[in-house]
């Protein structure tokens, strides 16, 4: 099963580690037919690709995640 589709996020998407889990309801997938749940730190590379399924979680341009450094 591979979707290979980008799913852009906003900051407020992702959870308080900065990251999300797929499968998920953006990347409109049915839960019961899809991988197992798994977590990807999105906010550390401002992307994350899913190893199941290949969906990339990407933060939309111009948002950003957390304090400014």
């Amino acid at each position: 099963m591979s979707t290979s589709s980008t799913i852009e996020l906003l900051a407020t998407d992702l959870n308080a580690q900065g990251g999300v889990y797929c499968p998920n309801p953006k990347a409109d997938m049915k839960l019961w037919n899809s991988h197992p749940k798994v977590y990807l730190d999105v906010a550390r590379a401002g992307e994350a690709k899913c190893p199941y399924c290949g969906t990339l979680y990407r933060l939309k341009a111009g948002e950003h995640f957390g304090a400014s450094h």
